[in-house]
């Protein structure tokens, strides 16, 4: 309470408003530390409820209260896990939105077809949460799905939730792409970091990168197809390559690509900083078999399972319809223990 207190009374100030970027991020985290106090009230009353039924059937030995009870303990389960989990994300940039990109593994239109369905996996994710999604960058398979997609997630937490799906996708199914009707392995790699917004002390030499200019994809749209406005810069270094097509024009296109190229940089002076390994970015593996760190199989049997953690959920569809909060969960939950 004394948090809110203070970033109320820092807001009445008139020169509050006078950065925006300081000024938004304050409203952010008033915003966040509101809803955590709201979410506490409404497991408070959750709890009282489920006391005062408990009290009503035993008095009156009524067994028609156990479906509303059940139902109300199953609501509260449900919310006290949402809370704690709140007490996880402590780390730096776990307040942050977050930039995930999907690149398409070796196996040609079933890994690009995987691509597009992980796509829409964290864009449902993302809806049901209440956040916002935006495609910054896409690359079209030859056939069908996606070759890479980058998305920018916003929302409270969003890299703090996220940061678990960092590594590769293992989908096994029979292929709609062919014909012998056989089972398929197909990989995906996620990766994912927090889009830090402030202006980084990054400096970047000219002769240090390559900046291409290509036409964007897509349907349509003023700045679709019509000019070179999509920017990729690549960094000979460190070999990073960040995309950009989403914006107006060029140069906004060009300033959200360095951005990204500063917070990757970033990233990676910190991990070498601590010579160990960070979990801002995580570990970068090949897109192949021995690597994964979640199995979809859709046959011959359904199983969700997550090799970090052995999560396991049966119901395949669930999943890749955006309910990933279980292995979310369990991510935090071990990384919690570890440290």
């Amino acid at each position: 309470m004394l948090r809110i207190e203070e970033l109320e009374r820092l807001m009445e100030e008139p020169s509050f408003w006078d950065d925006p970027d300081k000024s938004q991020k304050t409203m952010i985290e008033l915003k966040g530390l509101k809803g955590t106090i709201e979410q506490y009230e409404n497991l408070k009353r959750s709890y009282e409820d489920i006391e005062t039924l408990l009290e009503m059937g035993y008095e009156e030995e009524d067994a028609s209260l156990i479906p509303e009870i059940e139902t109300t303990l199953r609501e509260f389960q449900t919310a006290f896990e949402d809370l704690r989990l709140g007490t996880l994300l402590k780390g730096e940039y776990d307040s942050n939105n977050a930039i995930l990109t999907l690149h398409a593994g070796a196996g040609g239109t079933e890994s690009c077809d995987w691509a597009s369905m992980l796509c829409r996996m964290y864009q449902r994710w993302a809806e049901k949460k209440g956040f916002s999604v935006e495609m910054i960058d896409f690359l079209d398979g030859d056939e069908a799905g996606l070759k890479s997609v980058t998305l920018e997630i916003k929302g409270l937490h969003a890299y703090g939730f996220l940061k678990s799906e960092h590594g590769v996708h293992r989908l096994v199914r029979i292929s709609p792409f062919n014909a012998a009707g056989k089972r398929q392995t197909s990989f995906v790699s996620c990766d994912v970091m927090p889009d830090i917004e402030e202006d980084l002390d990054i400096e970047i030499n000219d002769d240090d990168i390559r900046i291409d200019t290509y036409r964007s994809s897509g349907a349509g749209g003023q700045h679709i197809n019509k000019t070179s406005s999509a920017i990729r810069i690549t960094h000979f270094p460190t070999g990073i390559v960040v995309q950009c097509q989403n914006e107006r024009s060029q140069h906004m296109n060009k300033d959200k690509a360095m951005q990204m190229l500063k917070a990757k940089l970033y990233l990676l002076k910190q991990q070498e900083n601590m010579e160990k390994e960070s979990g801002i970015r995580g570990e970068v593996k090949e897109i192949g078999w021995g690597n994964q760190i979640r199995s979809y199989v859709m046959q011959p049997y359904t199983m969700v399972k997550d090799h970090r953690t052995n999560e396991e959920i049966s119901n395949v569809n669930a999943v890749l319809d955006g309910e990933i909060d279980p292995f979310i969960n369990a991510f935090l939950t071990m990384t919690s223990k570890q440290k």
